[in-house]
């Protein structure tokens, strides 16, 4: 097995199956510039590479990756170098170069996906979870969406969740009231596809990966691209470009940024956690 590791993230290379291992256990594998630069690389080599037929994408740690990197404006020259010098090429560089085409690069990588989740899968996690044609998880994986609740924000890079539901019924709750879905919940939502011990989590993937890598390359791409267009077809690209907009708008809102101000250190997910618990000690 061919290994190579970056600043963020460990890519291995077995055969006909590829791993992008998320690699920042110490930070909870936050979605950093850096590290969607490094998933940008590694996408690169894996769609370029001839013998590779499916990408896994998994992490080391307690967890998958628990969403943004949610900094005081002081770290994000750091943090984020996308941001600045003015709104607008904020806009472009940063909500566009960062938040919005690595998601569709990797909705449109060419092979097969599986994304192997455990513990958090949060935030701008989600998009690493949910865009993967399969997701599996371990019967200890939670997924939340703590943004709006939590940030004042309508949703991670690109609001992805109407069409991973295909239910706006589900769509509002899960962005209205920022709950936490057990992996059970997610599964019985449609959001993953299937629920494993955790013990048993890996074995399952790469299972899966070497069943889907039987087929030939052409195969699978062309099973890729017909699924694909399907949702394409129905407007999901044009509509996660407009949602990449509306964050940018929301971004700069008044109100929310007020709404950021009260954080007070907190994150998103204590936000939401806190907002919560306020209103069931009015109701109790």
């Amino acid at each position: 097995m061919d290994s190579t590791e970056l600043e963020t993230i460990i890519y291995e290379k077995d055969g006909p199956i590829a791993r992008i291992v998320l690699n920042m256990p110490n930070k909870a594998n936050i979605q950093t510039a850096q590290q969607v630069y490094d998933f940008e690389d590694c996408l690169k080599w894996a769609d370029r590479d001839e013998e590779v037929k499916v990408l896994i994408v998994k992490a080391n740690g307690n967890g998958f990756c628990a969403g943004h990197a949610i900094v005081e404006p002081e770290e994000m020259p750091n943090v984020y170098p996308t941001t600045g010098p003015t709104p607008e090429r904020t806009w472009k560089k940063h909500n566009y170069d960062l938040f919005l085409w690595p998601p569709l690069n990797l909705w449109e990588f060419s092979k097969a996906t599986i994304a192997q989740v455990h513990g958090y899968c949060v935030g701008g996690g989600t998009v690493y979870g949910y865009l993967c044609d399969i997701t599996v998880a371990s019967d200890d994986a939670y997924f939340q969406m703590p943004l709006p609740q939590g940030f004042g924000l309508p949703g991670a890079q690109t609001i992805m969740e109407p069409w991973v539901l295909m239910n706006f019924k589900r769509a509002y709750e899960y962005l209205y009231l920022g709950s936490t879905l057990s992996a059970e919940e997610a599964k019985e939502w449609g959001l993953i596809n299937r629920v494993v011990k955790r013990g048993d989590l890996e074995s399952t993937v790469e299972e899966m990966a070497q069943t889907i890598a039987q087929m030939p390359l052409t195969t699978i791409m062309t099973v890729k691209q017909a699924v694909k267009r399907a949702w394409e077809t129905m407007g999901m690209r044009v509509h996660l470009q407009n949602t990449a907009d509306f964050c940018q708008i929301a971004s700069g809102a008044t109100d929310v940024r007020e709404f950021m101000m009260k954080r007070a250190g907190r994150l998103p997910r204590q936000v939401a956690e806190d907002g919560a618990q306020a209103v069931r000690a009015e109701d109790g």
